[in-house]
């Protein structure tokens, strides 16, 4: 793979991962209500989800998703009730006004587990994986070598990606004045994870 080729998918993944969705949401609402260590725990929790996806297309069963119904509608639906109900409970939240009291509510590892979740249940995205890698893929070089290469840039950009929207975020959070703007603002995060849900659940198989 020529740095070229390499550069080309870096710009590509950049402009993906800037894309808005169920990722940025869930790290946007946990740097406001849980700060720092919670939105590390949460960017960690994507990005293992992310790297199984990358796993799974590198051996082969991306495949399996982009060519079998039942599973790809298996966990787009999971995913897409995954997603309503962390809407739900966002929307139900209550303006906490003391957000250093909120950080402390819920544990790190199940911030993380919920960011696993929210990356694993995405079959859009192993789908769109499994057709792009091999756009990149040099055939008459190492295979194995040009998969982690890709891999590896899809997370770090996704990474530093996430972290931006996390600073985005505790801007937003800055402009808190009080409960009441704060429980506008979970409702305004709650509508928009049900609506990527609802949005995922539309979806069709490519």
């Amino acid at each position: 793979m020529t740095f070229e080729w390499w550069f080309t998918y870096l710009l590509t993944t950049l402009i993906l991962s800037l894309s808005p969705g169920s990722g940025a949401i869930n790290t946007m609402t946990t740097a406001i209500s849980h700060g720092y260590r919670g939105t590390v725990a949460s960017i960690a929790g994507l990005q293992t989800g992310l790297a199984t996806h990358i796993v799974l297309v590198g051996i082969g069963l991306g495949a399996l998703f982009s060519r079998s119904l039942l599973a790809f509608e298996v966990l787009k639906w999971a995913g897409a009730a995954y997603l309503i109900w962390l809407g739900i409970q966002q929307w139900r939240a209550a303006g906490a006004l003391d957000l250093n009291t909120l950080a402390t509510s819920q544990p790190r590892s199940r911030l993380f587990k919920r960011a696993v979740f929210v990356n694993l249940t995405n079959p859009k995205s192993i789908v769109f994986l499994a057709a792009l890698f091999p756009q990149f893929i040099v055939p008459h070089q190492p295979q194995m070598m040009q998969y982690v290469v890709l891999g590896v840039t899809t997370v770090v950009v996704d990474v530093f990606v996430m972290i931006g929207y996390a600073t985005l975020a505790k801007r937003i959070a800055g402009w808190i004045k009080g409960p009441r703007q704060m429980k506008a603002l979970n409702r305004v995060f709650g509508s928009l994870f049900m609506l990527i849900g609802a949005l995922l659940a539309g979806a069709r198989q490519a």
